[in-house]
């Protein structure tokens, strides 16, 4: 598809879509804890450190909704409930790093930019 048609949405727009879900503030932090391995809820959630319990359970049904994770329930006494990637999540780790690496790289420039745009108005 081409670029323009990506983001103009001409017959549709899976660049709005997809970043409309992991474009949040949490997806990208929770998509990253899970890469090493399958953890539980309060693991995640020590992980990724300043997330509420219903932001993270909100995340995580969103990201298991269109496929990024999958939440595995075992019946034991206590519920026992594992977070994991799935194959489409895994797909993604590779243009999340190197979105991750463009940030980490020009992070500096885009904060001269903001300030500079700040200096002139």
């Amino acid at each position: 598809m081409d670029v323009t048609m990506a983001l103009t949405g001409e017959g549709g727009c899976p660049i709005r879509d997809v970043l409309d879900r992991i474009g949040d503030q949490w997806s990208l932090l929770v998509l990253a804890a899970l890469e090493p391995e399958t953890l539980r809820f309060n693991v995640l959630l020590r992980r990724i450190g300043d997330v509420s319990k219903q932001m993270l359970s909100r995340t995580l049904r969103r990201l298991e909704e269109d496929g990024f994770v999958e939440r595995t329930v075992y019946a034991e006494v206590p519920p026992r409930v594992e977070y994991s990637l799935t194959e489409l999540g895994r797909s993604f780790l590779e243009p999340m790093r190197a979105l991750i690496r463009w940030a980490d790289g020009h992070q500096r420039e885009v904060e001269a930019a903001r300030a500079a745009y700040r200096a002139r108005a």
